[in-house]
């Protein structure tokens, strides 16, 4: 049975609930994802349309001929991208309140792959409340750290 899953954007104003049906999530590094979202890559979950309640309509962007962006103009969160005439979109997987639940099932994009980002396994990795320099700056703004 397919779940419902909330999201939106970092400020709040855009808001939605979508039916769920699986995990399947992808990886897209075209270079159009890259500029619209300023990353080497962005995580998509692809849905029907008819499956996604907007408690408040995105902003949209025209990123090409062919395809357009829902993003929220007051914060600038990236929410998706589709295609006018499909019955389809694909959400930011990161603009779920809980994205921890997909998973990634290929790669589409490949010829714009920045491999070096791929596996950053081994790297040094660093928890937010250890750097303390941020810390004291949340603290001193809100009087503790966002959760």
């Amino acid at each position: 049975m397919p779940d419902r899953m909330d999201g939106g954007c970092a400020c709040g104003r855009i808001r939605y609930s979508a039916r769920i049906e699986n995990d399947e999530a992808y990886l897209c590094h075209c270079r159009m994802c890259q500029r619209a979202t300023g990353s080497v890559s962005i995580a998509f979950k692809n849905l029907k349309k008819a499956d996604i309640d907007w408690a408040h309509e995105p902003d949209w962007y025209q990123s090409s001929p062919i395809a357009r962006r829902p993003y929220c103009r007051e914060c600038g969160t990236s929410l998706g991208f589709a295609f006018p005439d499909s019955d389809n979109i694909d959400l930011t997987v990161a603009s779920f309140d809980d994205p921890s639940r997909f998973r990634p099932k290929h790669h589409f994009g490949a010829e714009s792959i920045h491999r070096a980002w791929l596996n950053t396994e081994g790297l040094p990795e660093y928890a937010t409340k250890d750097y303390q320099p941020l810390v004291d700056r949340w603290v001193k703004a809100t009087g503790a750290m966002p959760e």
